[in-house]
């Protein structure tokens, strides 16, 4: 309190024990350590380099990511096996997983452990970036952030009380997070293959060519929003703004490829967003330079940001 403080370590910290404990409930203790360590083996994974080398030569970064994902699978199997012998699956994404399916049956034990490192970085790596855009926009403004706090005052005392009906009536606060991913999408560039010839604005797309979609320029078309370069929570409010609208919000992507998890990461960043600024007042460090650069690898994040919390009286 009343330090500036690197936000970014902390914020992804708790995102990470709140994706590992909705993929893994009772199981999350044991996992969590895990997990940080596959987060970080895909940060230095995807650091620039001088040398760009073909995918099979094991670089130290491959190596090191590798070495994380075996570990991250052997504490897991016995999880799952104990999970399926005791016949307690969990009421978590692990026992979805692992109960069968009417059309498909049982997954195979390898086909989870293949899937869930992906799922369980997914969980953590981009709300992080989308959070340091978000805390950064409630401290520069004050006004939006008072709202929002007026808003959460009607949230359960205990967290843990919090339901899907509270979460329907933080309006603005929804509204709020979802224009900071539209003026900062965290994956600010998206690819999809054509998958047949197609014309696209007076252009020709042939059958497997890839094509490059970027959010970032997309959310700033003034045909699709009245001054898009500024910073409305309330173009969300009006009816008139609608993320159902095909191209109007692509921060999770649109279609059947579309983020899997968007409901969990917006639930995720609206309860974060409703709980600091129900508790804090947020603001940036003094001085002429923002206290935070923006690194475009991989997604738009607020590198090195510094902001200041005060109680909220």
């Amino acid at each position: 309190m009343g330090q500036d403080v690197e936000i970014l370590p902390p914020v992804r910290h708790a995102l990470a024990e709140i994706g590992v404990r909705y993929l893994f409930s009772e199981d999350a203790p044991t996992l969590l350590p895990f997990a940080s360590q596959l987060f970080l083996a895909r940060e230095v994974l995807v650091r620039p380099s001088r040398w760009v080398w073909p995918r099979w030569v094991p670089t130290p970064a491959r190596r090191f990511r590798t070495r994380q994902q075996v570990a991250f699978t052997n504490a897991l199997r016995p999880i799952v096996r104990r999970r399926r012998a005791s016949g307690r699956l969990g009421d978590d994404m692990l026992g979805q997983m692992l109960r069968p399916s009417s059309r498909y049956g049982l997954l195979p034990e390898e086909a989870i452990l293949d899937t869930l490192p992906g799922i369980t970085v997914a969980t953590f790596e981009t709300p992080s970036r989308a959070a340091g855009w978000i805390l950064l926009h409630l401290a520069r403004y004050p006004q939006a952030a008072g709202r929002v706090a007026a808003e959460a005052a009607l949230l359960p005392a205990d967290p843990a009380a919090t339901t899907s009906t509270h979460l329907d009536r933080l309006q603005y606060t929804q509204a709020l997070v979802r224009e900071v991913l539209r003026l900062h999408p965290p994956s600010w560039l998206l690819t999809r293959r054509a998958t047949r010839q197609t014309q696209l604005a007076g252009y020709t797309i042939d059958a497997g060519s890839t094509v490059l979609v970027c959010p970032y320029t997309a959310h700033r078309d003034a045909r699709e929003h009245s001054d898009p370069d500024q910073f409305q929570p309330e173009r969300w409010l009006d009816g008139s703004g609608s993320p159902a609208k095909p191209g109007v919000f692509l921060s999770f992507g649109t279609g059947p490829h579309g983020c899997e998890g968007a409901a969990l990461a917006m639930a995720m960043l609206t309860l974060l967003t409703a709980q600091t600024a129900r508790r804090y007042h947020l603001s940036e460090p003094p001085g002429p330079e923002p206290s935070y650069q923006v690194t475009t690898l991989e997604g738009l994040t607020t590198v090195g940001l510094r902001l200041r919390a005060t109680l909220r009286s």
